[in-house]
């Protein structure tokens, strides 16, 4: 029972700090607020993270491999693989919809001057993660050699995120379906 308990604190805990680093990044995460939102003591939380840098880690962590389990479920799932980069935008967008946030990881990679190195290394994580998917799913589409996929896949990981990012400056989800518009118009991501 103990366990059972230990875990859904390490959850809610996990849940709660996504939340707030998606909205106020990592340098947002304060451990005092963040217990009292889960409703535990702060040295509680020690309990379950040795330190803020183990909670970020743990927190992107948790991040990209959800990500790359939606990615994986996403390609299963599809007709076709151009149909999977068809989509891919909406995994951003379905951020800016909840409360105009960012993605975790590239929200956090904005700070990484001031990031753990442990937390750092699980931010590139998710963009290795993202890239390699995009790259195999480029191939599968046939839309360019192997040589060239990686190349593909950073641009087309880098113009979503900061299309994210730009409409979220902005509060204009409207703003972020424009720009992936254009990148389907201009060629970078099929239409």
């Amino acid at each position: 029972m103990k366990n059972d308990a230990g875990s859904s604190s390490r959850e809610k805990i996990l849940l709660a700090a996504t939340r707030i680093a998606q909205a106020h990044g990592y340098n947002g995460l304060n451990v005092r607020e963040l217990a009292d939102e889960v409703g535990i003591k702060a040295a509680s939380l020690y309990h379950h993270f040795a330190n803020k840098a183990d909670l970020g880690a743990a927190v992107a962590r948790r991040y990209w491999e959800n990500t790359a389990a939606a990615l994986e479920a996403e390609l299963a799932g599809a007709v076709d693989a151009r149909e999977c980069l068809r989509r891919y935008p909406a995994t951003f967008r379905k951020a800016l919809e909840s409360g105009n946030r960012m993605c975790l990881c590239s929200f956090m990679a904005a700070e990484s001057d001031d990031l753990p190195d442990e937390v750092m290394q699980e931010v590139r994580t998710f963009a290795d993660v993202n890239v390699a998917w995009l790259a195999k799913v480029l191939r599968a589409a046939n839309v360019v050699d192997a040589a060239q996929s990686e190349q593909r896949a950073r641009a087309i990981f880098a113009a979503i995120a900061g299309a994210q990012l730009l409409a979220r400056s902005r509060a204009d989800l409207s703003l972020y379906d424009a720009l992936i518009d254009g990148y389907r118009a201009a060629g970078l991501l099929p239409a």
